[in-house]
């Protein structure tokens, strides 16, 4: 019998995807426990249109951060800290800053998680720095650090 996942099922398969059941285990095991629907084709239909929904949002998604990522590389972040006579920056500037900066100064949400800082700025200076804003898209962000 064929049949559509609705959850991930240890030992038979992942949500959404169509698999061949024996008849008992998906009438007494899956069913019942509402991890599986009869792969008919109003079921096949609602699985179709939930896949082409699901692409169509990710292509968006993918789109917008395309362009967030043209728009980030022809700016330059600056941003003020506590710094010493030799450059040194008091603490140091963290990828949680840089994305705060980004929101107050330009009005863009980069989540922290998506900016990569091998390690923390402890500089004064003009720094390159990488986001990875989507699956496939990077971008570069120049952030100028002040000292004051």
């Amino acid at each position: 019998m064929k049949i559509i996942l609705l959850e991930n099922v240890k030992g038979v398969g992942k949500k959404d995807e169509i698999i061949n059941a024996n008849d008992g285990y998906a009438r007494n095991f899956l069913f019942p426990r509402n991890l599986a629907v009869e792969a008919n084709a109003q079921n096949l239909a609602k699985l179709k249109s939930k896949q082409d929904s699901a692409a169509h949002k990710k292509m968006t998604e993918k789109k917008e951060a395309e362009e967030l990522a043209k728009k980030l590389e022809k700016i330059m972040l600056k941003i003020e800290v506590k710094a010493g006579e030799n450059g040194k920056i008091f603490g140091g500037v963290t990828a949680k800053e840089i994305s705060e900066q980004l929101k107050s100064q330009y009005n863009y949400n980069v989540d922290k998680k998506k900016i990569e800082l091998k390690e923390t700025i402890k500089q004064v200076g003009i720094f390159t720095v990488d986001l990875k804003l989507f699956e496939g898209v990077t971008g570069k962000l120049k952030v100028h650090i002040i000292g004051e």
